[in-house]
């Protein structure tokens, strides 16, 4: 299937020409940022990679570190975020949001769950350990509890069921009723169990089945059933079983929406999807909200931040 991303690889790629561009850029008074932008930006996460192999081949030396030590703030954190792989990326951003246990008893670790409903394989868990001594999971059980714990446990494992069960999608959704809207209390286990273990395109049919025999949407009973770190993590599978580009849409919304910006999410999302989806974001964006993407961060930001992150945005939908 054809990249939806904004972000594509340079048909006219030269590492070479690209490293001694930077390595320019970079060398004596002054920083040339906008050379650094406009480059890195219209340049695919591999072929990064081979320009960053090919400046320590030419100068001796880490051209991360140069850009680092020429960079600051946003900007700098937006430049190597792209100068990244994307699974050490993601690595690394799940090892920061398992640190911070005050973010995971809070319920606001969106890093957690932006990344592990969307890893399909064993690959990501298996690169995890061995980017870092200890076991991802034994991580995730000893920052988290309870049926939060488990169900990021559950996601960990990338096992979920393959198609459409066609036969248990009218008793999925009736378990789920049973659990929830229809007993005192809340089985959450139920819920953690399903909604981890099933694929997108079934939770699909369940939550059309499920609203049928409850009246509710599947987001509503969660909101009415759960709280707290639980609620957000399992209303974050459900958005992203009814789709994936909506759910960023939003994430990219509310990161930007207010007073102040989210620039970690906003960095994050901007980064990690430009080269999968960002055009069906910015298509959600625009037909959920208001404005158009580009034009919210054209307004929430400045200085080259904001130029990279339009880069990346790829052009205006108003």
């Amino acid at each position: 299937m054809a990249s939806r991303g904004t972000v594509k690889a340079s048909g006219n790629f030269n590492a070479s020409a690209d490293a001694e561009a930077l390595y320019k850029s970079m060398k004596g008074l002054g920083t040339d940022e906008d050379t650094i932008l406009q480059l890195l930006t219209a340049r695919s996460n591999s072929q990064r990679q081979e320009i960053k192999a090919t400046y320590k081949t030419l100068f001796g030396k880490d051209l991360v570190d140069d850009l680092k030590g020429e960079l600051g703030g946003k900007f700098e954190t937006l430049i190597v975020g792209l100068m990244t792989p994307p699974l050490a990326y993601d690595v690394t951003l799940l090892r920061n949001a398992i640190k911070v246990s005050a973010a995971v008893a809070s319920g606001t670790c969106s890093s957690l769950k932006l990344i592990l409903f969307f890893k399909k394989t064993l690959k990501f868990v298996h690169a995890c350990s061995s980017e870092y001594d200890d076991d991802l999971e034994e991580d995730v059980s000893g920052d988290t509890s309870g049926h939060f714990k488990r169900l990021l446990v559950i996601l960990l494992q990338a096992n979920r069921q393959k198609g459409i069960q066609e036969g248990t999608v009218e008793s999925d959704a009736q378990v789920l009723f049973q659990a929830g809207e229809k007993k005192f209390g809340t089985d959450e286990q139920t819920f953690v169990t399903i909604l981890g273990n099933r694929s997108a395109e079934h939770l699909r049919k369940v939550f059309d089945a499920y609203m049928k025999l409850s009246g509710y949407e599947m987001e509503e009973s969660i909101k009415r059933e759960t709280s707290g770190p639980l609620r957000d993590l399992l209303l974050a599978v459900v958005k992203c079983a009814r789709s994936v580009p909506a759910y960023f849409a939003e994430t990219l919304y509310y990161a930007m929406k207010g007073a102040g910006t989210d620039d970690e999410t906003l960095i994050r999302v901007m980064v990690s999807r430009s080269e999968v989806d960002m055009m069906d974001i910015r298509a959600e964006f625009r037909r959920m909200f208001p404005s158009s993407l580009f034009s919210m961060i054209k307004g929430d930001t400045g200085g080259d931040y904001r130029k990279a992150l339009l880069l990346l945005c790829g052009g205006d939908d108003a």
